[in-house]
């Protein structure tokens, strides 16, 4: 028993890198995945994907930062599965915030993202964990909450936020049976670095030497997943051996 098999998994900002990725090792798992993006297409076609695996799966067009749509989005989950095991709190952008840029607005459209699309996550979730006494929430941080580069001072304290929120979640849900864990991969080969425009050069040969295969990540999520229901896995930093920070 892999304890992943036949459990409904949510996974925002399924549409491609870490979320994809981690979609196609828990779906050969035998999970039953509901997955959340934008980018409909995207998802609708990893859902095909599966199907013709014999797997199931939903598509759901969800964006992270409408507390509305994702309550949406665990109703469509239960409704078509009956319940919800985990949800992977995935979805999250890093474009550059230099602090002398004064780009307010880049700043607030990360803070959303990354902060307020966690939070609704959880909130969105929660009434059904609670309920059944069980669940697994799986919140995304990055290396970049431990080490600070120039230039990353917004993006890094966004995924601090998400560590102490996952820490201060973790002590509340206790008396629900309610696991948390947070992941802080390093440098991963996905398209988080051009999502916001095109990356500097130092960044793009940076990338290039050092970052490894999002299923890196995916696996880190099944160890996680995998484990028996009284072990709560807290917190994986992971990086590339060759990433020095």
């Amino acid at each position: 028993m892999n304890n992943i098999e036949n459990k409904v998994i949510v996974i925002t900002g399924a549409s491609s890198g870490l979320g994809e990725a981690s979609a196609k090792a828990l779906s050969a798992k035998g999970a039953i995945l509901v997955l959340a993006a934008r980018r409909l297409e995207r998802i609708d076609a990893l859902v095909e994907e599966f199907s013709k695996n014999g797997k199931k799966a939903l598509a759901v067009q969800t964006d992270v930062t409408d507390f509305t749509q994702m309550q949406t989005l665990m109703e469509e989950a239960v409704n078509k599965f009956g319940k919800i095991d985990v949800l992977l709190n995935n979805a999250g952008i890093m474009p550059s915030t230099p602090m002398m840029d004064c780009d307010v607005k880049a700043w607030n459209q990360v803070i959303n993202v990354n902060i307020n699309g966690v939070l609704n996550g959880i909130a969105a979730v929660l009434p059904y964990f609670k309920e059944q006494k069980s669940g697994h929430i799986i919140n995304v941080s990055s290396v970049a909450a431990h080490k600070i580069g120039k230039g990353s001072g917004i993006y890094s304290a966004t995924k601090t936020a998400v560590r102490a929120i996952s820490e201060g979640l973790r002590m509340e849900a206790k008396d629900y049976n309610i696991r948390t864990t947070i992941i802080s991969p390093g440098v991963i080969d996905t398209e988080l670095p051009n999502a916001s425009g095109i990356p500097d050069e130092s960044t793009k040969q940076f990338y290039q030497a050092v970052a490894i295969p999002a299923d890196s990540f995916a696996r880190v999520v099944e160890f996680a997943i995998s484990q028996p229901e009284e072990v709560d896995i807290n917190e994986i930093l992971f990086r590339p051996t060759r990433q020095e920070y």
